[in-house]
């Protein structure tokens, strides 16, 4: 009696479930978007937004071909052949791979469902239509050569570089702008020592100085090729663009530092060579690291930028004196003003590259320190005939062009705008030549007391023989 009471429940609940059926079908494909969204997970396809019932809904569906792209190799241009992408109807997916034949294309599953809603046929009809309008011409968009150009500066691309190309890469590697100005402050510390003009002396140590910089600056590159990348001043160097490789980038800086500090050690002096060493420890194992930890790093910097007239001085003496510490004190006043304006507009990159710089974390103290030290070049001027290194002429003659660079150090500190920062750092650019030569005028003669009138000083017939010998 059970069994028979539940089988008629059954039978009569039977026509109840196929009107529920009927409904779900109908359901699904009134709104098939919400059921088809991230259908089966698959995130990594591509996804197209479609429009129904005047909501946006994306959802994810093969593509259907491939936007043709034509390369005139000829003019150099590209154009891009723009498809339009019709609406879909769901019932129809398995059909799109081949959208000539809707039209013509007979659906058995839709004949069989006779109870379609208006909106199902509206859908119907514009897709007919969309596909009836797919051979219209399709647009034609032409890229001109600036905006060509623009594009592919903005891509990321791996050069291969060739032999011939390699005294270019090798120039990068070496920050050639920023050699020639060590080795030009180098030569000014050379040229005020209180010894008769050696030219011999002065070519060596030039020559060991510049390839002591030529290491620092490429292990400086090296390290900071996963930073670089991400700066717009920095993206297209060697290492980042893969023109070299960085095994290659370290043996030619062991090309350049191991003869250049032998250079500096056995041919001019040990204390020469020791400071070359030194400044190229200072510049890749204490400066590098430190421009993503502490604004310290600028300091350390400055102590890097100041050892080069350090150097030539020791380099034509062979001893440390008050004009040596004079020389690399105006280079290290001189520094702050110039990198902090520098900095000071490049603020975006240096964040984007995980440095801390002042004008960065710190932008009060970047314009206070510039200031500070820009007022400095007038106090050192002042102390250069104190300490019998130049006459009384030099403060009074260098006198507007320090005050000048103050006065832009200043406007710096009170309207801290990009204008300011870019005219204070045009400003050092021209200031530190100027004060060096002004200076090298200024300068007290000194003659040798054993021979007055001799052009080279006791210590070149020494290296004259150890050239010789080598």
């Amino acid at each position: 009696m059970v069994g028979l009471s539940v089988k008629q429940k059954l039978v009569l609940n039977v026509p109840q479930c196929n009107q529920s059926a009927r409904n779900l079908i109908q359901l699904h494909r009134r709104d098939p978007s919400n059921w088809l969204t991230y259908q089966h997970l698959i995130f990594l396809k591509r996804q197209y937004v479609t429009k129904n019932n005047n909501e946006l809904h994306q959802r994810a569906i093969p593509k259907q071909a491939p936007a043709l792209t034509i390369v005139n190799e000829r003019e150099d241009t590209i154009e891009r052949q723009v498809q339009r992408i019709p609406t879909i109807d769901p019932a129809d997916r398995h059909t799109v791979s081949q959208p000539e034949d809707v039209n013509s294309e007979a659906q058995p599953g839709i004949s069989t469902l006779k109870p379609v809603t208006e909106d199902a046929a509206e859908q119907r009809d514009s897709v007919s239509g969309t596909v009836g309008t797919s051979h219209e011409t399709p647009h034609v968009h032409v890229e001109t050569d600036k905006a060509k150009e623009e594009r592919l500066d903005r891509q990321w691309k791996q050069l291969k570089v060739n032999v011939a190309d390699l005294p270019d890469v090798y120039a990068k590697l070496a920050k050639i702008k920023l050699t020639a100005l060590v080795v030009t402050s180098a030569a000014a510390g050379f040229a005020m020592a209180p010894v008769p003009f050696d030219p011999l002396l002065f070519f060596v140590s030039s020559l060991g100085i510049g390839l002591a910089s030529c290491t620092a600056n490429t292990i400086n590159q090296y390290f900071e090729v996963p930073f670089d990348s991400n700066m717009n001043r920095t993206k297209n160097r060697p290492l980042v663009r893969g023109q070299i490789s960085p095994l290659h980038a370290v043996s030619f800086a062991l090309a350049c530092g191991i003869p250049g500090v032998a250079l500096l050690t056995l041919a001019i002096n040990p204390l020469t060579g020791f400071l070359g060493a030194l400044n190229i420890f200072l510049y890749t194992c204490c400066y590098t690291p430190l421009k993503r930890l502490s604004i310290t790093n600028t300091w350390v910097g400055a102590v890097v930028g100041a050892l080069p007239p350090v150097m030539g001085w020791t380099a034509a003496t062979g001893c440390l004196g008050q004009g040596a510490l004079l020389m690399g004190g105006f280079l290290y006043c001189w520094q702050f003003p110039h990198f902090n304006a520098l900095s000071w507009n490049l603020r975006e990159d240096y964040s984007r590259g995980g440095y801390r710089m002042m004008s960065v974390t710190h932008p009060s103290m970047c314009k206070r320190v510039a200031l500070r030290h820009s007022l400095g070049l007038i106090g050192l001027s002042t102390l250069a005939p104190v300490l019998d290194v130049t006459t009384w002429t030099f403060p009074i003659i260098s006198l507007p062009i320090n005050l000048y660079i103050s006065y832009l150090a200043f406007r710096f500190y009170r309207e801290g705008d990009r204008g300011s920062a870019r005219k204070l750092f045009f400003c050092s650019l021209w200031h530190l030549p100027m004060l060096l030569l002004l200076a090298f005028t200024c300068k007290k003669p000194r003659r040798d007391p054993r021979n007055p009138r001799s052009l080279f000083s006791p210590r070149s017939a020494k290296l004259t023989a150890f050239l010789n010998t080598s």
